[in-house]
This record gives C-alpha cells, sequence and structure tokens, in this order.
C-alpha cells in the first residue's frame, strides 16, 4: 500500500488555498475569511494555539465561508451552467461526477468542479495512480474528493465537512492522520511507502516500511 499527503505532495501548492481564491471571483466578499485562518495557522505552527484550538477556529471560519459560497449568485449561476450541460450528455464523462440535487452543496459541487478543470494540470507529473493507493490529507473531502475521483483513486482519508451542515466534523491534521487512518483502514494495514512534504506527517512516517520527503520534483527517501 502507498499514502500520499496530497497538498504539496501529489498537487504543486494548497488546493485549499487555491480553492479560495478561485472562488472569489464567483463571490468576492468571501475575502473576509483568509485573514482569520491564516493567524490561526501561524499561531499553532509557532506553538501559541493547540491543535484543539485550531480546530475549533478552522472550523467556524470554514462553516462561514461555505455557507457564504453557498449561497453566492456567482455558484448558483455556475451550477446552472453544469446542471445544463449534464443534461445536455448521454452520460457522465469518465472521471467526472454529475452534479448533485442537495440545494445545500449544488453549488458548492459546481465551483469544486470548475475549479478542477482548471487545476487537475498541477498534479505533478510524477505521480502515477495505483489501485492500493491512499490520500491521505488534511484538506476537505468536499474538495480533494472530486480530484481523486478524476485520478480513479478510490480512498480517500481527509477532513470531513458534514454535507447537511457544512460544519467541519473532523480535522484531519498531524496526530489526528494517524487515528483517522487506523480507524479506516484498521490497526493491521501495513503502509509500503509514504510520501509527504511536511515534518508535521512524522506520526505518518514513523508508521511506514518506507517514506519519502517530497520537495517540488525531487523525492527523497528519509526512512
Amino acid at each position: 500500500m502507498r499514502v500520499f499527503d496530497f497538498d504539496g505532495t501529489i498537487y504543486d501548492g494548497e488546493s485549499l488555498f487555491d480553492l479560495y481564491l478561485y472562488s472569489v471571483r464567483y463571490d468576492p466578499s468571501v475575502l473576509r475569511y483568509l485573514s482569520p485562518v491564516l493567524r490561526c495557522a501561524i499561531r499553532y505552527k509557532l506553538g501559541r494555539a493547540t491543535l484543539e484550538q485550531m480546530e475549533a477556529r478552522v472550523g467556524d471560519v470554514t462553516k462561514r465561508y461555505l455557507e457564504r459560497l453557498s449561497v453566492s449568485a456567482g455558484a448558483a449561476r455556475l451550477m446552472r451552467r453544469h446542471t445544463a450541460a449534464m443534461g445536455a450528455l448521454a452520460h457522465t464523462p469518465v472521471g467526472m461526477r454529475p452534479v448533485r440535487d442537495d440545494a445545500r452543496t449544488a453549488g458548492l459541487d459546481a465551483v469544486v468542479s470548475d475549479f478542477w478543470d482548471h487545476r487537475m494540470n498541477r498534479i505533478k507529473p510524477w505521480y502515477h495512480p495505483r489501485e492500493d493507493d491512499v490520500i491521505l490529507t488534511a484538506s476537505f473531502d468536499l474538495t480533494v474528493g472530486e480530484a481523486c475521483r478524476r485520478l480513479g483513486v478510490s480512498r480517500l482519508i481527509s477532513s470531513v465537512i458534514d454535507p447537511s451542515t457544512l460544519e467541519v466534523t473532523y480535522l484531519n491534521f498531524n496526530v489526528n492522520k494517524v487515528r483517522r487512518f487506523r480507524e479506516i483502514m484498521g490497526d493491521d494495514a501495513v503502509i509500503d511507502e509514504f510520501y509527504t512534504d511536511s515534518a508535521f506527517d512524522q506520526p505518518m512516517i514513523d508508521l511506514a516500511r518506507r517514506a519519502y520527503m517530497v520537495r517540488g520534483s525531487c523525492i527523497t527517501r528519509v526512512k
């Protein structure tokens, strides 16, 4: 089994941040939600905030951001275009999913799908998906899930957003990654190779038989 972090590892950049900036074109007012998350992330990295404090702050801001974007006129227009396009096709293209009927998330799905229409080229060329791959990321299922579907990767372990409430129910970060991995894959699951770009993933490095640090397209074995 190969396990991959997503952002900075197989994706060139931070997909959640990139999606956030991309969504500004549909509703410029969402810019207000950027600085609170950045401040919290910086405080955590400097050791001035606990994981629990970061979870609470990120969860609150993310919920308000998604609520705002979900009712934006720009997302609604994009959703109608996507719905019309899907209706004109006899089937959904391979690797794509139709826009959901759930009014709570349909606009968000349309924005996410449009984002990946323009950002799949940032998946690093060295990554070639295999059947037993697992993507393990702090980003949200609502966003990275679409990239995984297009890549043909069926196993995603990520931060979780409840689509009915838009609340963050699990933040898959640092030691939480190990906890979530074991819950889903089982205590006996063997990680043959683990790839990451961050020392924050040391708990997962410790679990793996072999581990690799990724810097751009340079991959260095660290275990």
